[in-house]
């Protein structure tokens, strides 16, 4: 049962903490294909590129410092291929090094690393060998995976071999949104074919490296909604989107059991995830293929729909799916803040999306909010923050927001409590959309 949002909320166990992506931190990488895209004008839309990024390459240890000063116990963080493998087949053992001391550091600071191995980022000699449309890819990735999880693994135990697949195939094959902005269903089912067939042999892969070791996919999922009920095109294109986005990749990435859209499986069905990891964000509106928002809801100021009961719908369709504990592991807002205030928003989102949680009596044990430091966003620039870190991208100077305190806050208390709701988010107003649609 919920309760109300003046009664205090124990954690129960849920462990806090942040996630980020290689690509968008780091910096000082040319070998990825997001560099590549980004030297297009018109790619990203403040032109700016993963160059600059956080410089979190020559920083981590003042981000890690941070993250440990705000009481964190657990980090979602990535691993660039492009750096541990910049040629077929030749490792940089200096890079790997480099990886094993940020995370041993956080080891030792008492911050458990959940480790992602691909986060939509690739080699650009993969990318030009045709990325995930091409079947050598599976065995591409499952070579970097056995030289990564081996050099890492007295550090590391819990693992993401992939990150949004659904997103990757989409914004890249769909939606033009992403590199090789090839649209073109077939790469895109052939994408995810690929891609299902990798985790599953690299979930086989670390298991026979690490017995114990706990691995699963970062999954996308979205709340879909018909924008008009009572319109039947809306309807079936709600369930249409449900199965293809959501129920498609659920199963074969954590089932080994492929719909008619993959083809045959070559696959034994099995439980191919220890836990799932559910990236969750938004609600959409269905009118059709698009992505579409409800006029007049709360919004992000990417245009996205506020929507905290999605993350428990999608939440409990995961694990009545595949019955294995659910991570959160992204949820987030993109809150760029005012000329006055680093943020408008962020806090009551939290408490939000935290207090749904809370309340739904599911088995979520962790939440990974999205992210630590305002970081580069793909598409997006560097103009969209997400952080409850600020980064001022000309002197790289980091300033915690009201957010990072309140979340810091709930970790000491151990619960989300009446006084940090009020002390954080008393007064705090969400946009609101104008009715109409936005990218996926």
């Amino acid at each position: 049962m919920a309760q109300a949002p003046d009664s205090t909320r124990p954690l129960n166990g849920l462990l806090i903490g942040t996630a980020s992506a290689a690509t968008q931190i780091e910096g000082g990488d040319r070998n990825n294909q997001w560099w590549e895209w980004a030297q297009t004008p018109g790619n990203v839309a403040d032109g700016s590129s993963p160059e600059r990024a956080n410089d979190h390459w020559n920083r981590w240890r003042e981000d890690n410092e941070l993250m440990a000063e705000l009481g964190f116990p657990i980090a979602r963080v990535g691993l660039e291929w492009s750096r541990i493998e910049p040629s077929p087949g030749e490792f940089d053992h200096a890079a790997l090094d480099r990886y094993r001391e940020e995370l041993g550091d956080l080891v030792d600071k008492g911050i458990k690393p959940l480790v992602t191995l691909h986060h939509f980022s690739n080699p650009l000699w993969l990318q030009h060998r045709g990325q995930w449309t091409n079947p050598g890819a599976v065995d591409t990735f499952l070579r970097y995976a056995r030289v990564a999880v081996g050099a890492l693994k007295d550090l590391v135990d819990e693992w993401v071999t992939l990150n949004e697949p659904n997103v990757y195939a989409t914004q890249a094959h769909l939606f033009r949104e992403a590199p090789p902005a090839d649209v073109s269903p077939g790469s895109l089912v052939r994408v995810l074919r690929h891609m299902a067939i990798a985790h599953v042999r690299a979930y086989t892969l670390i298991h026979a490296v690490q017995p114990d070791a706990t691995v699963t996919i970062a999954h996308h999922l979205r709340d879909f909604a018909p924008m008009n009920p009572r319109n039947p095109l809306h309807r079936a294109f709600t369930r249409l989107n449900q199965w293809a986005f959501n129920d498609v990749v659920t199963d074969a990435f954590g089932l080994g059991r492929f719909t008619s859209l993959l083809g045959r499986s070559p696959l034994p069905e099995g439980r191919y995830a220890d836990v799932i990891g559910l990236n969750y964000y938004s609600r959409t509106a269905v009118t059709g293929p698009s992505d579409g928002v409800f006029p007049g809801v709360p919004v992000n100021d990417l245009g996205w729909e506020i929507w905290p009961q999605g993350l428990v719908t999608c939440a409990r369709s995961l694990h009545e799916r595949l019955g294995v504990p659910v991570w959160i592991t992204e949820n987030g807002c993109a809150d760029n803040g005012s000329a006055t205030e680093l943020e408008r928003f962020r806090p009551r989102f939290l408490a939000e999306h935290l207090g749904a949680i809370l309340d739904s009596g599911l088995p979520i044990e962790r939440y990974y909010h999205w992210c630590f430091v305002d970081n580069w966003e793909w598409a997006e620039g560097e103009v969209q923050r997400f952080g409850i870190v600020h980064n001022d991208y000309e002197t790289q100077t980091r300033t915690v927001k009201p957010s990072g305190r309140m979340l810091a806050e709930v970790v000491a208390e151990g619960a989300l409590t009446p006084s940090i709701i009020e002390q954080y988010s008393a007064g705090q107003e969400y946009p609101r959309a104008d009715g109409s649609s936005r990218p996926a």
